[in-house]
């Protein structure tokens, strides 16, 4: 499976990789929301919303000019920001997309975000982007394959990326591991920071029968650096992924678990269609904020008294 990797110099193999040195875990940036246009005004012109952190969707910045970067540049001024991609495509066998990569190297030199993350999946072959976060089998074969794409592009960009969980709605049949123990390994050969997404682990688990809690054992605490919060659409048979509603109980509830899990983690909302107002995520955001509080006052007290 492994790709051509263009003219660009392939990196090792990533049986022989290790972390990289010297990236020390990223801060806890608290609480944040998904940067949406329709909140540009709310946002930067008038009363400062009770938000620690944006995170920017990167294609939507990787643009020449305009309005979009006008407006991320005065975010960026008053509050630190992350980029999250939906098209890196480090599962994809095509080669590795340069240019993708040259236009997202400037636009973290521009804007210094705190980290820069994408998805574990592939969007496209053969030159075409279906714009969707495609699965994978979690075979060996694949492992290597995606953990020598992630060491190209960390290596590419100069800096550690976040991988976050993409949900899923079918499972490969030559699968060898859990998706928690790919994962897992993942991040131990690369050094790659996760990104953990709430709702996908929970509309994953909820498709496949499979027990969240398992997910959340199997995953190195020590390596995630943000949660997302989101909603779904359920079809009683199955989930499908919208992140267009607001965050069911459910998902409520498997963040506490995380919390418990995980310790404090830069945590955000995210809505990616039927875009309320911004009060209505800002409501949200303080649920998140009090479950936080409260699993991690449990958390404390459970360790101060072992």
């Amino acid at each position: 499976m492994s790709p051509r990797l263009s003219n660009a110099n392939p990196p090792a193999a990533s049986s022989q990789s290790t972390p990289r040195p010297g990236q020390p875990k990223p801060k806890n940036l608290g609480f944040g929301l998904g940067l949406r246009p329709q909140h540009y005004r709310d946002i930067l012109d008038g009363e400062r919303p009770d938000v620690d952190w944006f995170e920017a969707i990167s294609e939507n910045y990787m643009i020449e000019g305009g309005r979009p970067l006008a407006m991320l540049e005065r975010v960026r001024e008053q509050w630190p920001i992350v980029l999250h991609g939906v098209s890196m495509s480090v599962a994809s066998t095509a080669p590795p997309d340069l240019d993708y990569l040259a236009r997202l190297k400037a636009l973290a030199a521009r804007f210094e975000p705190k980290w820069i993350s994408d998805h574990l999946c592939w969007t496209g072959v053969h030159g075409y982007n279906m714009h969707d976060l495609l699965p994978i089998p979690y075979t060996r074969e694949a492992l290597d394959h995606v953990c020598e794409r992630i060491d190209f592009v960390q290596n590419y960009l100069g800096q550690t990326i976040g991988i976050e969980n993409a949900s899923t709605y079918v499972a490969f049949g030559a699968s060898e591991m859990t998706e928690w123990d790919f994962i897992a390994e993942m991040t131990r050969r690369t050094g790659c920071w996760l990104i953990f997404d709430v709702n996908n682990v929970y509309v994953s688990a909820f498709n496949h029968d499979w027990n969240s809690k398992a997910f959340l054992d199997g995953i190195p605490a020590d390596r995630v650096i943000q949660f997302h919060l989101a909603g779904h659409e359920h079809n009683i048979t199955h989930i499908i992924d919208t992140h267009d509603h607001d965050v069911p109980q459910d998902v409520w509830d498997l963040y506490a678990a995380a919390v418990d899990r995980f310790g404090p983690v830069s945590t955000m909302i995210e809505r990616d269609d039927h875009i309320p107002p911004l009060a209505d995520l800002l409501a949200e955001l303080k649920t998140a904020r009090t479950i936080a509080a409260e699993r991690l006052g449990v958390r404390a007290a459970t360790r101060a008294a072992e």
